[in-house]
């Protein structure tokens, strides 16, 4: 029987999210999980393969406003709970979703998209480019110190139910949105994304806890963590997990950072899918005995080039003309000429002579600040045509503000 490709349907959802689920191992998901993702799904996004009654491919888009260089917030379609059947591998699924998925994404207007990879080696045939990195830390805080900077002591943090400040601390992360990149407004809904605590997937720690930070009476921060308590011998060694942080200041965020090395009865303090630049790292007297790795985060997409282009600002002058190959989505193949400063930007078509030549995958990669075309071109990815045009370009894509995504989707 052939297999069918359609939107997927309201009173279809618990079958097509079970075959995700087996897709990624099979293991059950809680109440809790299910229902905020039910609700969050947007089906009329959403897409599924049958084979007469059974899913065997899934793949759904949220719709996001993505921060991007100079502060925008542009539409950009977040791919996510993307799976085939262990038994229709090879044969073209996961194509024509990609395929179905980018058409649809066009004709909502979205010029992005973007998603997180379970297996990084998939999406470059598709287009998409790794455009952001985290930071994952195991800290000895037994041997690590921190430098804090000046008026961290003039910030104070207070233990409270997270649910009982989910406004104020959904408030911090909104004022943060708008100056890093890579980071998507909170839609409604999204805010209880990081109150989900079920027990099974806690791993021997406490319940979610929480601390706000209050400078002047006003909240500038918060932390979300769990504690595994151990004890060896010689006495305890229990482990911070940290979940979430985020400070609107520097001495906020190293008033977050002091609290959570100073646990009592703890020695170990693990930190997941932090920004490449947080200062931290510079705080810390041993960074070796943080043991910090680096990890890809979030694959951007161009699916419209020109538009793209132009919604981001650059932080030095750039007119250069790129050559773009884009099999996968051959509208954006062709030559573009983007113009722009960190006041605006422009891109449109030319038949002008090519400056730069590269994939829609190389752009991806470049948009949000966080990868250099001229790294990008070191690796063969990149080619400069007209001699200059690599240093002007690599230059004016640059951020100041290293690109992060907070959280999975």
């Amino acid at each position: 029987m052939a297999t069918e490709l359609r939107v997927l349907r309201p009173d279809e959802w618990d079958i097509w999210y079970g075959s995700l689920l087996r897709a990624f191992g099979g293991i059950p998901e809680s109440a809790e999980v299910l229902a905020l993702y039910r609700e969050l799904t947007r089906v009329e996004r959403s897409i599924g393969v049958w084979d007469g009654d059974a899913c065997v491919g899934t793949a759904g888009a949220f719709d996001f406003r993505l921060t991007v260089p100079g502060g925008a917030a542009v539409a950009a379609a977040g791919v996510t709970m993307v799976s085939v059947a262990a038994t229709h591998r090879r044969r073209g699924v996961l194509t024509s979703m990609m395929r179905r998925q980018l058409d649809d994404v066009r004709s909502w207007g979205e010029p992005l998209a973007v998603l997180t990879a379970s297996e990084p080696a998939i999406y470059g045939r598709f287009g998409y480019g790794a455009a952001t990195f985290q930071v994952n830390a195991e800290i000895d805080t037994d041997r690590v110190r921190l430098s804090v900077p000046p008026g961290t002591d003039d910030v104070r943090l207070a233990y409270a139910a997270p649910a009982d400040v989910l406004d104020a601390c959904e408030a911090v992360y909104a004022r943060q949105v708008p100056g890093r990149p890579g980071m998507p407004a909170r839609l409604p809904g999204w805010e209880r994304l990081g109150l989900l605590d079920p027990e099974k997937e806690r791993e021997g720690a406490s319940p979610l806890q929480c601390v706000v930070a209050r400078r002047d009476g006003e909240v500038t921060g918060y932390a979300r963590f769990r504690v595994r308590p151990d004890w060896e011998p010689a006495g305890p060694k229990g482990t911070v997990v940290l979940d979430e942080l985020a400070g609107l200041d520097a001495a906020t965020e190293a008033a977050l950072w002091r609290f959570l090395f100073d646990i009592d009865l703890t020695s170990t303090l693990t930190a997941r899918g932090r920004p490449v630049d947080e200062a931290w790292q510079y705080q810390v007297s041993d960074i070796r005995r943080c043991r910090p790795t680096l990890r890809d985060a979030l694959y951007v997409r161009l699916v419209d080039v020109g538009t793209a282009l132009a919604a981001r600002t650059y932080q030095a002058p750039v007119d250069v003309v790129f050559e773009v190959e884009d099999a996968f989505c051959p509208w954006n193949e062709g030559r573009w000429r983007l113009s722009g400063d960190g006041k605006g930007a422009s891109c449109e078509r030319t038949s002008d002579a090519a400056d730069l030549a590269l994939s829609v995958r190389e752009l991806g990669a470049a948009y949000l600040g966080g990868v250099s075309l001229a790294s990008l071109a070191a690796a063969g990815r990149v080619r400069e045509v007209r001699s200059g045009a690599l240093t002007e370009a690599s230059v004016g894509f640059g951020s100041p503000v290293v690109p992060w995504l907070p959280h999975g989707f």
